[in-house]
C-alpha cells in the first residue's frame, strides 16, 4: 500500500497557489492596463471632440473651412456602404459554413479549404484593397464607387464570418438533428428551421465583429481609391462614396488644430454608429438564446 506524504502534498499545494496567485495578479494587472489605455484614448478623443459635436456638425457637408466642416456625406457613405456588406458578407459567410459543414464530404481537398480560410482571416487588410483594385475597380470598371468597396469590404469580413458560423453550427446537438428527421424533416427542411435557428447567436456573434470591423477599416478603402473629400451624397451603388474612418483620416492630417477637433468628434460618431449596429445585433441574438 503506498502511503501518500502529507508534507510533500503541503509543500506542492503551497507552490501551486503560490503559482495561482501570481497568474492572477498578472491577468488582472494586463486587464486594467488595457482598461486605463483605453480610458485615456476615450477622454482624449470626449474631451477634445465633444464640444464641436453638435447638429450642424452631423448636418454639414465637407468643407476647407473648418468652422462649417460636417461629417454629413461620410456618415451616409458609411450607411451605404454597411448596406453593401452586410448582406453580401452574411449571405456568403453563412451559406458557404453551411456548405462545409452539412453537405461537404470530409476529404483532403475540403480540409485544405477550411485550413485556408482560417488563414484568411488573418490576412493584413491591405491584401483585401490590393484585391478589391484589381478585380472591382479595374477589371469590373466599377471605380471608387459604393458597389466596389462594398465589395472590397466584404472579401475583407468574410473569413471571420464563416469561420464564427461554422463553429455555431458545430455546436448545434445532434439531437436536434435527428429528432428532425425523426419526425421526416428533410436534410434541407432541419438546416432551416433547426439547425439556423440554434446556430443564430453565435452566428450574430462573429457578424457583429466582422462588421465592426468593416466599418472601421482603412487601409483596403484608401488603396482602392476612394476619396478624402467628397462633398456630395452618393444616389446609386454606382457613385462615389467617401466613409467616417477616410474622413477621420483627412482631418487628422490637416494643420489646423480645429481639424484635429473635427476627427475626435467624428470618431465619437463612429463609436456612437458602432453601438448602434452591436445593439440591434445583440438584441436578435438574445430573442434566439431564450428560445433554444
Amino acid at each position: 500500500m503506498h502511503l501518500i506524504d502529507h508534507k510533500s502534498v503541503v509543500k506542492r499545494m503551497k507552490s501551486r497557489l503560490a503559482m495561482n496567485i501570481f497568474s492572477k495578479s498578472v491577468f488582472f494587472a494586463a486587464t486594467m492596463f488595457a482598461l486605463l489605455i483605453l480610458g485615456v484614448l476615450l477622454y482624449r478623443v470626449f474631451t477634445q471632440g465633444f464640444g464641436y459635436l453638435d447638429l450642424q456638425f452631423l448636418q454639414s457637408l465637407p468643407s476647407r473651412k473648418p468652422e462649417q466642416a460636417g461629417v454629413y456625406a461620410a456618415l451616409i457613405g458609411s450607411i451605404w456602404l454597411m448596406g453593401v456588406v452586410a448582406p453580401v458578407s452574411l449571405l456568403l459567410g453563412v451559406g458557404t459554413a453551411i456548405y462545409l459543414e452539412e453537405y461537404a464530404k470530409l476529404n483532403k481537398m475540403t480540409a485544405f479549404i477550411k485550413v485556408n480560410i482560417s488563414n484568411l482571416a488573418g490576412v493584413p487588410s491591405i491584401v483585401f484593397g490590393l484585391l478589391g483594385l484589381t478585380v472591382f475597380v479595374r477589371a469590373l470598371a466599377l471605380g471608387t464607387s459604393v458597389l466596389a468597396a462594398g465589395l472590397t469590404m466584404s472579401l475583407l469580413v468574410l473569413p471571420i464570418i464563416i469561420v464564427a458560423s461554422q463553429e455555431a453550427i458545430r455546436a448545434v446537438p445532434k439531437e436536434l438533428r435527428e429528432a428532425s428527421y425523426g419526425m421526416g424533416a428533410t436534410k434541407w427542411q432541419t438546416i432551416v428551421r433547426v439547425v439556423l435557428p440554434a446556430a443564430i447567436p453565435g452566428i450574430l456573434t462573429g457578424g457583429i465583429l466582422a462588421l465592426s470591423r468593416a466599418i472601421g477599416e482603412t487601409a483596403p478603402l484608401v488603396v482602392i481609391g476612394l476619396p478624402l473629400f467628397l462633398a456630395f451624397l452618393p444616389n446609386t451603388l454606382l457613385d462615389m462614396i467617401t466613409v467616417l474612418p477616410m474622413q477621420i483620416y483627412n482631418w487628422t492630417g490637416r494643420p489646423q488644430a480645429e481639424f484635429h477637433a473635427l476627427a475626435a468628434a467624428g470618431i465619437i460618431v463612429l463609436l456612437v454608429l458602432l453601438i448602434i449596429m452591436n445593439s440591434i445585433a445583440v438584441l436578435i441574438r438574445n430573442k434566439f438564446q431564450k428560445r433554444y
